[in-house]
This record gives C-alpha cells, structure tokens and sequence, in this order.
C-alpha cells in the first residue's frame, strides 16, 4: 500500500509464532513475531521497518507529514552503508543512481590552492570492502522505500504527540491510539519519543552553523572551462576557510552537481526545507576564488538548514523496555563527516540482527541493551570525529591554519610517494584529514553492523537461551 493513501490500520498489539523462512540473517527469523511501531519514516526508520520485517516481524511505520516527496539535496553513502545495501539487494541501484568520487580534494578558500588530497575510487573500495557513493537523499530513501514498503504498513499524516510507555500505545495528532508490542523512536533530531527515555524535555544545542544547499545542473558547469574538470573527474571537493566551508560534489550520474555551503548561523530552521536567501548565501562567500563566484552565480535558488547538535545520552532505551531511540533521535550527527544516515542505518542492521533471533517476550529487553552495547560507543565516536572537522574546516588564517595545512600536504605527498612505489615514511595517524587516517577509516568505513550484531550473540547470545531460542 502506497505512503500517498490514507490508511486506517492499527497495531493490535498481538504476537505470533512463525516460521523461519526469509533472505536476510541466513533466513533466519524470529520465532516470536512482536507488532513494531516505528515512528518515523527517515532513512533510518524505513531501513529499521526493513530489517525488522525480514527479521519476522509486522511492521507499521508512523510518518507525521502528509506525503513522503522529494527532500533533501546530496549524501555521502560510504562503504560502511555500501555494504548493507549490497546484502539487501540495492547494490546495482546505488551504482545507477549514485556517482563513485575519485577521491577527496580539500582546498585553500581564497586561492583554490590544494591542501589535501586522498584517493578513492576503486582504491577504496579494495581496502574497505566496498564501494564510496555520492547519492541524492531522494534516490537513497526511495531505494529504500520500495524495499520496504511490501513488507510493512506505512502510515502516512500520523503525527505523534504522546506515548505511554507502560502500555505502550502511541497518541496520534488526530486522536487515534495506536498499539504495539515494541516502539522504534526513528523521528530525528527534534524527536517527539525522545523526552520519554530522558524524563522530560530537552532543548538541543545550536553549533553556531547552519548550511546552504544547492542543486545545479551540471550542464553548466560543463559550459565552463574552469568548473568543467569538477564534473569530468567526480571527487568530493571541499573549500576551506575562517568560520566556513563547502563540499560539493556529483550526484545522480554527474547529471547534477550538489553544492553545501557551511556559514556561520544567522538565526535559520532546522529543516531540509527551508528557503535561503542567495543574496545571502554569496554575501558569505564574498572574496572567496572565483570558481566558487561562479558556482553562486549558477545557485538561482537555495536552502538554509540550521545546524544543531545534542550530547550523548545516557540510554537509548526507556526503563520500562517497550521503546528505544534510534538514528539522529538518539545520536544526531553533525554533516562534518558525512556519517549521519551511515550511523542510523547501521542501528537499522543491528536491531533486525538482534530481533531476527527473538524467541520470548523476556528478551525483549535484553536485546534492546545488546543493541545499545554495540552500537553507542560507534555513534558516540563518530559524533566526536564529525564535531572536530568543525574546528579543522573552519581555522582562522593563521599560524593553527598554517599548521594544518601542513599536516594535510604531508599525508597527500606520503600516499604520492606510495603510489610511485616507494615507501611510506609517514604516519597518517591523527592527521587533520581524518579521510586520509588510514586507522580511522579502516574503523569507520570497514565496519559491518551484521558482524558485530553476530558476534554479540557468540559471545553472549547463551545468557539468553532457552528452550525455544534460535542458536
């Protein structure tokens, strides 16, 4: 059933015994099937309502606005997310649908001077398993949408405005209650179900930065000797500059080139959808080397999204044991390492892993925290990495700056060096571009969420069996 149909259908709360037939988890599925509400229809919440279904359980999704259209502009989809997507059959529609960077390019802001450059490719794909995407927020959520949406209910118009965690039922706008055996919170960084993990209400906290973001066809760019190369050799290119910066890169099989332009907050929305003004936009940009003069002049119309950030909690799960946070409701990450909907799909993995061996009401709860234990000092982590390319992008000219560049210049001639063939004489541990850490990318894009989810249940899967528990 369609997201654009009004759908009257509710949780009963019942639970079911079912057969172990499926894809995922070597077709292992639950042997007690819950009723899953998952409120939220984002990208982690659609890959939850995935992973959970598969796993053998009935899944409806609770989505507040009306339609599910076409929001956002450019993500980054890395080898961490790349490899779920293969698992879940999506691979040969991220290659059709997404753009493969060469490499990562970071520049001086008033000269377009390189800083730094670290390869990618197939490069990227050899070290970590699979492959680096450059996808429109659009194309990635639909992907996911239709794998999903066979599987589940998606009720679209449903906004939540209370929960009772006891029960639990869930209080729609419209009055209706809706039940459930287990509440997924998937509905993002002003979440509504939040406040009931937390005990009360909680105020996020402005970064100080909010982001432009724009679409242009790459047609232009194309017409210009100086912007041609940016399109012809795809690579994530970033400007950096005092209190500001910009990524841009490819999407949509070079059809269209995604501009993000990070400045400091004037009072914006947290929204994907809020209008900018461009007379604005380029006012920021002023001084900045031409090919980003010419690149705002091609930016007829803009969005402004308000950067805000909360700290880590210290639960994702409500004591009573019928709700648990996921995504950007529980870890919101902020775009400086391009990790947010990477870390919320990765929840997803994990708690259909978790969930596909549920055998008893009585490990619920248990696995709710074997989720919590695998996935919060990830999240925590990249929370921590994503908040320091805050202050590495944004250094004033100066003596810092100047260090700095330093550091991305010697890691750049380093892997150049290794790529003549000679050896490495340079430890890119700790370098200010973290892409060009090799120990850190090695964590963050080698990770595979069903592997850890299994490993889990090896080392403590026995402290839940019992007579009916999958092995």
């Amino acid at each position: 059933m369609s997201t654009m149909d009004t759908m009257s259908q509710t949780a009963t709360g019942a639970s079911q015994q079912i057969k172990n037939v499926g894809k995922l988890y070597q077709g292992r599925r639950a042997s007690l099937s819950l009723e899953i509400v998952v409120v939220g229809c984002g990208l982690g919440g659609i890959a939850a309502a995935h992973c959970l279904a598969q796993a053998g359980h009935k899944v409806t999704i609770l989505e507040a606005t009306p339609t599910i259209g076409e929001i956002g502009a450019g993500i980054q989809v890395s080898p961490n997310v790349t490899r779920l997507l293969i698992r879940w059959g999506l691979g040969k529609r991220a290659e059709e649908v997404g753009v493969k960077p060469e490499g990562l390019h970071l520049r001086r802001w008033c000269t377009g001077e390189t800083v730094g450059w670290t390869r990618w490719g197939d490069t990227i794909e050899k070290e970590h398993g699979a492959p680096y995407y450059h996808i429109h927020r659009a194309d990635f959520h639909r992907m996911l949408y239709e794998l999903a949406e066979p599987q589940c209910t998606i009720r679209t118009n449903c906004r939540v405005v209370s929960m009772d965690t006891s029960t639990p039922t869930l209080t729609l706008e419209s009055g209706e209650v809706v039940h459930a055996d287990l509440v997924i919170g998937a509905d993002g960084v002003k979440s509504t179900l939040r406040q009931y993990v937390v005990g009360g209400p909680d105020r996020a906290r402005s970064t100080g930065d909010a982001a432009y973001r724009a679409i242009v066809p790459a047609e232009k760019l194309l017409q210009d000797p100086d912007l041609r190369p940016l399109v012809e050799k795809p690579e994530m290119v970033g400007w950096m500059g005092p209190s500001r910066h910009i990524m841009a890169y490819n999407i949509r099989a070079k059809r269209e080139y995604n501009v993000v332009m990070i400045h400091p907050d004037d009072g914006g929305e947290e929204s994907w959808t809020a209008m900018g003004n461009t007379d604005k936009m380029r006012a920021e940009f002023a001084g900045w080397e031409p090919r980003i003069q010419k690149l705002m002049a091609m930016i007829p119309s803009t969005l402004n999204w308000k950067l805000i950030d909360r700290d880590p909690l210290e639960t994702w799960i409500h004591k009573d044991g019928k709700l648990v946070l996921l995504g950007d409701s529980c870890h919101p990450m902020l775009p400086y390492r391009a990790q947010g909907s990477a870390i919320a799909v990765e929840d997803a993995a994990v708690l259909g892993n978790l969930f596909s061996r549920l055998a008893h009401r009585s490990q619920i709860l248990p696995l709710l925290h074997a989720y919590q234990s695998i996935r919060y000092d990830r999240a925590t982590a990249t929370q921590i990495s994503s908040r320091l390319n805050q202050h590495i992008f944004h250094l004033p000219d100066g003596p810092q700056q100047e260090k700095r560049d330093q550091e991305m210049r010697a890691v750049m001639e380093d892997a150049s060096r290794v790529a003549r063939g000679e050896k490495s004489t340079l430890s890119s541990a700790g370098n200010a571009n973290q892409w060009a850490d090799k120990e850190k990318s090695s964590i963050q894009f080698g990770y595979d969420a069903d592997e850890e989810a299994d490993k889990w249940w090896r080392n403590h899967g026995h402290t839940l069996r019992g007579p009916r528990a999958l092995l």
